[in-house]
């Protein structure tokens, strides 16, 4: 019996009528033994929000729902979003998802709670536990002994002048992992793969709208935690695709891309010094007032990781293709199209521009992940 894990990418509706976001996805969603995403936004009837959030939208409770009959199963809140609108509508996001039978991972009332994994039993007796972790973190997001946020795997940035005779050059950027957070996340992975087959570690992390590059921190997150025992890790945040790479056998998603994320936009947030700051990072970004996807031209193609599993291990990983059209629906697109085409081949591209050892072979179920000979 083989079982299937679907894990999408940043989930931040902000429609009139949720369930639509899901039309397209919601039959393949539902046929999964096990469904992920990560979580953008909140869930809530009110919140303060934060004076260090930086894009904020409060969607309502009944969010939670849509995703519910949407096909998810699991929820990561390890992710730049999870205060933005304070104590309070943290814990009615949480409250509302799990009210609404979705179970939550990497976030909690205090750091304990955000470090402990979900836990599945699949059909065949398979046990799979999922941990989700943090980098991009504005200030007091994370948890801490007394204190609710989302669980942190946090990254210094070191810049070095590389001509020192010459004021106002380029300098080089050195990155690397917070060292108390990299002993817990390997701890928290040593302690999951002794309870679980399969360990699956969801991080929020890397450079959002830069074309292919990885931090270094990355490669370094990555490298431990498989040393560590993760199976597979899933990364998010940058919302457009990265490369892949498999790490002893084990497959890296450097980035997800999004799945179902709304993102309106009128003339004075598209003036705003912040948006233009943001802007240039992206090959190709226009405004467009009439949209519900105001992401790079390069965010439309996206993808949703499919693990096939088996007697305790991952048998087989690849990806399915997305496309997002302006109204921010994400849909699957068949092989053999041009959009699918167009996907595969992007993956191919940043994946060796950023020096990764993945290949992509097109099959009927899915596009498969092999590492280079």
């Amino acid at each position: 019996m083989t079982h299937v894990f679907l894990a999408a990418g940043d989930l931040a509706p902000d429609r009139d009528h949720y369930d639509e976001s899901y039309v397209a996805t919601r039959d393949v969603l539902h046929a999964a033994d096990i469904a992920f995403a990560q979580l953008e936004t909140s869930f809530a009837e009110k919140g303060v929000r934060l004076p260090q959030a930086r894009h904020a939208v409060l969607a309502r409770p009944d969010g939670a729902d849509a995703l519910a009959r949407a096909g998810f199963d699991v929820i990561s809140m390890a992710g730049n979003h999870v205060l933005d609108w304070g104590n309070d509508a943290f814990f009615e996001t949480k409250a509302n998802l799990e009210r609404a039978g979705l179970k939550v991972v990497g976030a909690g009332a205090n750091i304990a709670e955000a470090r402990k994994p979900v836990k599945i039993t699949l059909g065949d007796g398979t046990r799979v536990a999922i941990l989700a972790y943090c980098t991009i973190l504005p200030h007091s997001y994370w948890a801490e002994e007394h204190r609710p946020g989302c669980a942190p795997m946090r990254a210094h940035t070191l810049y070095e002048q590389i001509e020192h005779d010459q004021p106002g050059t380029p300098a080089r950027i050195h990155t690397f992992p917070h060292r108390e957070d990299l002993a817990a996340l390997e701890a928290d992975i040593r302690a999951a793969k002794a309870d679980a087959d399969l360990v699956f570690v969801s991080l929020h992390w890397g450079i959002h709208f830069v074309r292919a590059s990885i931090a270094d921190y990355q490669r370094d997150v990555a490298r431990a935690a498989v040393a560590a025992g993760a199976d597979a890790i899933l990364g998010g945040h940058p919302h457009i695709l990265k490369g892949c790479e498999l790490i002893d056998g084990a497959p890296v998603f450097y980035s997800l891309c999004n799945f179902a994320t709304d993102l309106r936009m009128d003339p004075v947030h598209a003036a705003s010094k912040s948006f233009n700051e943001i802007r240039v990072l992206a090959g190709e970004w226009e405004p467009d007032f009439d949209s519900l996807y105001n992401f790079p031209t390069a965010s439309r193609m996206s993808l949703v990781a499919r693990f096939e599993i088996a007697n305790g291990r991952i048998v087989r990983s690849g990806f399915l293709p997305l496309y997002i059209d302006r109204d921010a629906v994400p849909r699957f697109v068949a092989p053999g199209s041009e959009r699918h085409a167009e996907i595969v081949d992007y993956m191919a591209a940043v994946t060796a521009e950023a020096g990764l050892n993945a290949r992509y072979h097109v099959e009927s179920e899915m596009v498969v992940l092999e590492a280079a000979a």
